[in-house]
C-alpha cells in the first residue's frame, strides 16, 4: 500500500543554498498517469491556500498522479527569508522540483500553478527541454498588476488621510533605488518586485505536439463564465497553437483571500474530471 505522503527537505547548493521543504504524494497506482508539481501563490495567499492544496494533492494522488508540493525560497517551511528571494530564485526552485520529479516518476509532466504560481510555472517552462502540460487555478495573467495590488496594502491604512498616493510613490521609488520595502509583514526585495512586474501569462512557444492547459476560474455565481481578462488570455493561448487549452468555471469561493480558511470541493472534482482523459494524451 502506498504511503499517503512523504515530507522532506530538498537540499540546495550554490548562491541559493539551503533547504526547500517538500511534500510528495505518490500515485496510488502501479504506473503514474502524470507527474504534477504544485507552484504556490504569492505571500499570504500561500498560507490561505495550504488546505486546498493538500486536499487537491491527495485527490490527484488517489486518481493515479504523483504530486510534489514545494515551498519556494523564503516561503513556508523552506530556509531563507522572504526578503532573500528573487523571481529567478523561485523559477530555479520550480526547475529543481521538476528535476526531482523527473528522476523518480516516468510520466508526463504537469505544472500546477495557483494564482501567481501560474506565472512562475510559465517562466520555468521556458527553461525546460520540453514544454510541460499546465494546470492553472485562478491564474493571475499580469505580474505587474499583482505587484500594484500588493503595494496598495501598505497604503490602505492611509486612504482616509489622503496620503495613499504619497506612500505608493515612496514604495516605488525605494524599489527603483534598489531598496527593499516591507508590505503586510513581508520584506519585498527589488529583484523579486522587478521579476514579478515583468512576468505575464504568455504561452510558451511550441516546438512539437501541443501539450494540454487546463484553466480554472472560481465564482460564487452558478451562471458565471470566464472573466474577460482570463477569456482574452486563454484566446491568446489557443491562437498560439495551444489547441488543447480549455477554460473551466467552477462554483466556489476565492479561498486564497477569504478571511476564514475555506474549501472548494467543486474545484477538486472538476480538476479530476478534466484530467480524466489524460491516458489519451
Amino acid at each position: 500500500m502506498q504511503a499517503p505522503f512523504d515530507a522532506f527537505f530538498l537540499p540546495v547548493a550554490g548562491e541559493q543554498a539551503g533547504q526547500r521543504f517538500c511534500i510528495f504524494h505518490p500515485a496510488h497506482a502501479s504506473t503514474a498517469r502524470g507527474a504534477i508539481l504544485y507552484v504556490h501563490p504569492f505571500a499570504e495567499e500561500m498560507n490561505k491556500s495550504r488546505r486546498m492544496a493538500a486536499l487537491q494533492s491527495r485527490a490527484l494522488a488517489q486518481a493515479g498522479f504523483a504530486v510534489l508540493q514545494i515551498d519556494l525560497l523564503g516561503c513556508g517551511d523552506s530556509s531563507g527569508d522572504f526578503g532573500d528571494a528573487s523571481w529567478q530564485s523561485w523559477v530555479d526552485d520550480v526547475l529543481r522540483g521538476c528535476q526531482w520529479l523527473g528522476e523518480r516518476v516516468q510520466a508526463p509532466l504537469w505544472l500546477w500553478g495557483l494564482r501567481t504560481g501560474c506565472l512562475l510555472a510559465v517562466d520555468a517552462a521556458k527553461q525546460l527541454p520540453a514544454c510541460p502540460n499546465f494546470l492553472f487555478c485562478a491564474p493571475t495573467v499580469s505580474g505587474k498588476q499583482v505587484l500594484q495590488q500588493f503595494l496598495r496594502l501598505k497604503a490602505a491604512s492611509e486612504l482616509a488621510s489622503g496620503n495613499a498616493k504619497t506612500i505608493l510613490d515612496g514604495l516605488r521609488s525605494a524599489l527603483a533605488q534598489g531598496r527593499s520595502v516591507e508590505i503586510a509583514g513581508y520584506p519585498l526585495a527589488p529583484d523579486l518586485a522587478n521579476g514579478l512586474a515583468q512576468s505575464a501569462l504568455h504561452p510558451p512557444t511550441l516546438t512539437g505536439a501541443s501539450p494540454r492547459a487546463e484553466w480554472f476560474e472560481l465564482s460564487t455565481r452558478h451562471d458565471a463564465s470566464l472573466s474577460p481578462v482570463n477569456a482574452n488570455a486563454l484566446a491568446q493561448w489557443t491562437e498560439s497553437g495551444w489547441s488543447a487549452a480549455r477554460g473551466h468555471v467552477v462554483l466556489g469561493p476565492a479561498f486564497w483571500q477569504t478571511s476564514e480558511i475555506e474549501d472548494a470541493p467543486a474545484l477538486v472534482d472538476a480538476t479530476l474530471a478534466a484530467l480524466g482523459d489524460i491516458d489519451t494524451v
